[in-house]
């Protein structure tokens, strides 16, 4: 394919990204759903016309990588931390953590059921009860409750890092037993101490570096710690959490002793235009992940019965188990945040860790329909209780 035309599609691939965005703002209608329509499309017009596309599948991985960093950034960079609010990201990292656990080991139950093994069952349910961040946070700025749209940006957030970390640990640990436990929360401890130096070195980085180019050398820095700890099988995904909280709260996340070494006026005028180039740089990243992946959807996969029918099971378990939380456990209205659980561009890169061997048969398709179901679901949902409760959204 000529440069030109590469050029011309990738550019327009990003100002029908911005104009999916606007039209999701009015509509409500996830841009992620958008834009895997855009992918099928161009899958289909180039099989039509017989157009030689590279092996687009390949660069997935890495475009979620990054996307997956920037969007976890992005999110933390909004987040104000204050002694009023530790309830809040208490309930939220709770939240996340028994819905991650329920969910998984609800699944896995029905995949061992139907596929006979329990722990090849619950590696290919953990991709699926992980909430993506990716779409969540998006999707929470049409809520007008500022506590509301917090909850599902720390729960989305740490639903991400959890289900990076039990998915490691099952992975490597084919064979669970409680003396696991232990270890696992050294893992735990050791990644949150790892994190918080890196991320004080960071910081100091950013407030003492004088050079005119420094936030892609941050967010550089950022990648370069995150996938050093990924080679470790850590759960790096917290550094940068850590990163983004200290960056917005250096008065609450970083000591005084420590403080005095940073430059702290010119990193809170810096601030601002560092969450901008996040922001701008996560939406570039997602649009062409998104765009990717919809190229490489196997439609066919959908029309099977049993895809439908472990993907229908499967889907009712996150609704079901997400509700009954709420309700009865954080004593919350289930609506409208019983609605906000889309799976993902995490989803999606937690799966591609599998080890092929791992993979259940025919599971491609299983994945696309609970990731299609619960964005449909997210969408029709806040759609129809905003125009049911306007002043309450």
């Amino acid at each position: 394919m000529d440069n030109n035309w590469v050029l011309i599609v990738a550019s327009g691939l990003v100002v029908v990204s911005y104009l999916f965005n606007v039209v999701s703002r009015l509509s409500q209608i996830p841009a992620v759903l958008l834009l895997l329509a855009v992918g099928i499309g161009l899958r289909y017009a180039t099989d039509r016309y017989g157009l030689a596309v590279p092996a687009l599948g390949r660069i997935l991985p890495t475009l979620g990588t990054v996307g997956l960093i920037l969007i976890v950034l992005e999110g933390a960079l909004e987040l104000e931390l204050g002694h009023g609010k530790l309830g809040l990201v208490g309930r939220a990292a709770g939240a996340a953590t028994v819905l991650l656990l329920l969910t998984a080991l609800s699944m896995a139950t029905i995949l061992a059921i139907a596929y006979g093994d329990f722990h090849q069952g619950l590696l290919n349910a953990i991709p699926l009860a992980v909430i993506s961040s990716a779409i969540a946070i998006p999707s929470a700025a049409y809520i007008a409750d500022a506590s509301k749209r917090e909850f599902i940006t720390y729960e989305s957030t740490f639903s991400d890092i959890l289900g990076i970390m039990m998915f490691n640990f099952v992975l490597n640990n084919p064979r669970f037993s409680p003396g696991l436990l232990p270890e696992f929360g050294i893992e735990f401890v050791l990644v949150l101490l790892i994190a918080l130096l890196s991320c004080f070195l960071l910081v100091y980085v950013m407030s003492k570096t004088t050079h005119h180019v420094k936030f892609f050398l941050i967010i550089a820095l950022l990648v370069l710690v995150y996938s050093v700890g990924k080679l470790y099988h850590l759960s790096p995904l917290l550094i940068v959490l850590v990163f983004g909280l200290m960056i917005t709260n250096t008065e609450l996340v970083i000591p005084k002793f420590l403080r005095k070494h940073l430059v702290g006026d010119q990193l809170d005028h810096e601030i601002p235009s560092f969450i901008s180039i996040t922001a701008e740089s996560a939406f570039v990243i997602r649009t062409f992940f998104f765009v990717v992946f919809g190229y490489t959807i196997d439609l066919a996969l959908l029309g099977q019965f049993q895809v439908v029918l472990i993907g229908t099971l499967l889907t009712v378990t996150v609704f079901v188990v997400r509700a009954a939380y709420l309700k009865w456990v954080l004593d919350l209205p289930p609506l409208p945040l019983l609605f906000i659980a889309p799976r993902g561009l995490v989803t999606v890169l937690i799966y591609f860790g599998i080890p092929s061997y791992l993979v259940l048969p025919g599971f491609d398709g299983v994945l696309l329909f609970v990731i299609i179901a619960t964005n449909i679901i997210m969408a029709v949902g806040l759609i129809v209780y905003q125009r049911r409760h306007p002043a309450m959204a």
